[in-house]
């Protein structure tokens, strides 16, 4: 069986969804971040990152979401979590979780995780100052050139909604007004009332 690592309000949440969406069976193991256990040896030992998700299988981990987004998706053809038979389709699926990954959570990650970055308090808090308008900038490229909608593919439901999903549950508090973005506000609302995403958050 699957073994999931992972810890409530962090990015893992998308990979939980899409195996609750795939039905997969897994065994969850929830990460308590506020007494560091990410970095504990034992953890570090699965993933040296000492970061989540990640995916324990058969043949080893998979971290980084997208990779294991991708894993679920190809493991579970029945359930139509990708655009399987279209390699254009779904490199473009590949691309906007990797935005994600890439750009839109660095972008979150500087108004919490500074010290990633820079010593200077000066430093980290302008890093902190600019989060609200990097992460709007982010979400009017979603917005207006990367979200097809209803789903971000279209018509198609993928593993890239709930890594979007994960990623819009964040910009209130990164003090952005979510129905700037009309697309993004509706594909949220969508998501939220989908039974694997209530299952998913249900902790």
């Amino acid at each position: 069986m699957l073994k999931f690592y992972y810890s409530p309000g962090s990015c893992a949440i998308a990979s939980r969804i899409a195996l609750e969406e795939a039905g997969t069976p897994y065994e969850l193991v929830t990460l308590d971040f506020a007494t560091n256990q990410q970095r504990s040896p034992e953890y570090l030992k699965i993933n040296p990152k000492g970061r989540v998700p990640a995916l324990a299988t058969e043949r080893g981990v998979i971290t980084e979401n997208p990779a294991i987004l991708s894993y679920i998706a190809q493991s579970n053809p029945a359930a139509k979590l990708a655009p399987l038979d279209d390699p254009f389709a779904f490199g473009q699926m590949q691309a906007f979780n990797n935005y994600l990954a890439s750009t839109v959570h660095v972008a979150h990650a500087h108004g919490r995780r500074g010290t990633r970055w820079a010593d200077d308090a000066n430093a980290i808090a302008e890093m902190k100052r600019k989060v609200p308008e990097t992460m709007a900038a982010c979400f009017e490229i979603i917005e207006h050139d990367m979200l097809a909608g209803p789903w971000v593919m279209g018509n198609m439901y993928t593993v890239a909604d709930p890594y979007l999903f994960t990623l819009s549950s964040w910009l209130e508090s990164d003090q952005v007004d979510i129905t700037r973005f009309p697309k993004v506000q509706d594909h949220f609302r969508r998501m939220a009332e989908r039974p694997a995403v209530k299952r998913a958050l249900q902790d």
